[in-house]
């Protein structure tokens, strides 16, 4: 296992994180192997992964009539059921954590989808899960909207650990920052330690690609000057985000402003490289994992990645590599009539979409479950 590409991610200053997470793949010693053999560093989880989990095995039946049987509803159902996997796969990370002084070791639940614009309901839920969850290595994940904003800055000024989730844009990864650093100020100014207030900004990066893809490939279609500019920057603008998103962390967590904090043990807010599977079959199966490796940087993949990686990743520090060239990608988007602000927006909100829809099927799936009908009531 001396050459395994997964392992030497992390001699190159990055995490490898799990997105996924099942009940049996706990109990069965597969986690901990993975973290063993792999060098894996932390967990994340979403309402689409625990609907799959739910919904594609019989590990959680037996949990489900007993709660259901009690009287429990759907949500209360739910909220144990992926409250339990959570802390259990904390547990088997909890080593790491200690090892790495509160660096990795992580598994993230997210709050209710549906709170996604809701500040007030967003907190209150946040702290709930913090408390029931008791664990110093998790993360309650908070999604990057106009509304989630606000609650990142209160909830980590409360020393609650949280991943920044949906993250597309860079105008509004810089809001997320100032979020982050605006709740660590207001936690020094009160004489609280900040030292294991841990987050990380999770940028989807993938789904840029999956959005502007076709568009670049009608132009091209339609020949012209527009289709040798849309050739050179097709496949190249999640990629080119990613980079300057890292340009702009360096920028920020160098800058005087937070040395002050980090005097008094404040940690930086790490980029976390979500959305990493390869959704377009024309590229490489590990396109998102090799070229956004780089220090202090994260890459949270589905079991899938983390297999073709492992068989055939070639780890170099990419991500500080074509800068300029990335930039460029960036400025030539509009001369194709690209906004890519107004793209970031729309895959914010499809986002936002696509994680409520699976935890109303999940909510549907529980009902299913039951040996008597399950209301969404708790």
């Amino acid at each position: 296992m001396k050459n395994n590409p997964l392992k030497q991610l992390g001699t190159l200053g990055q995490s490898i994180w799990l997105d996924y997470i099942r009940r049996d793949l706990i109990a069965s010693g597969g986690l901990r192997r993975l973290i063993e053999e792999d060098g894996l560093r932390g967990m994340t989880s979403n309402p689409s992964i625990f609907e799959k989990a739910i919904a594609d095995s019989h590990d959680y039946d037996e949990d489900i009539r007993a709660m259901a049987l009690e009287g429990k509803g759907a949500e209360a159902i739910y909220e144990t059921l992926s409250q339990r996997d959570v802390q259990s796969a904390a547990d088997e990370f909890r080593p790491l954590y200690d090892r790495t002084d509160g660096k990795d070791g992580y598994v993230s639940l997210e709050v209710n989808p549906h709170l996604a614009h809701d500040t007030k309901g967003t907190m209150e839920e946040a702290r709930r899960l913090w408390v029931a969850l008791n664990r110093p290595n998790v993360f309650i994940k908070v999604p990057a909207t106009a509304n989630g904003l606000p609650a990142i800055r209160q909830l980590i000024g409360e020393g609650i650990s949280v991943n920044v989730t949906l993250l597309f844009g860079l105008p509004r990864y810089r809001q997320v920052v100032e979020a982050y650093i605006a709740g660590i100020e207001a936690r020094a100014r009160q004489g609280k330690p900040v030292k294991h207030v841990a987050s990380v900004a999770s940028f989807f990066v993938s789904r840029i690609d999956a959005l502007l893809d076709p568009l670049l490939e009608k132009l091209i279609a339609q020949g012209g000057k527009e289709a040798d500019l849309a050739k050179k920057v097709r496949g190249q603008a999640a990629i080119a985000s990613a980079k300057m998103a890292y340009q702009i962390y360096k920028e920020i967590f160098g800058s005087g402003r937070f040395r002050k904090l980090a005097a008094q043990d404040a940690r930086v807010q790490r980029l976390l490289w979500a959305s990493t599977s390869t959704k377009n079959p024309d590229y490489s199966d590990v396109k998102y994992v090799e070229a956004l490796i780089g220090p202090d940087t994260v890459n949270t993949a589905p079991l899938e990645t983390l297999d073709a990686y492992r068989d055939h990743g070639e780890p170099r520090a990419r991500l500080e590599q074509d800068v300029k060239e990335a930039r460029r990608v960036l400025e030539r988007l509009p001369e194709l009539g690209i906004n890519l602000d107004n793209v970031t927006r729309q895959l914010e909100d499809e986002g936002v979409e696509k994680f409520n829809k699976p935890f109303d099927k999940l909510m549907e799936t529980l009902a299913q479950r039951s040996p008597r009908h399950l209301t969404r009531e708790s």
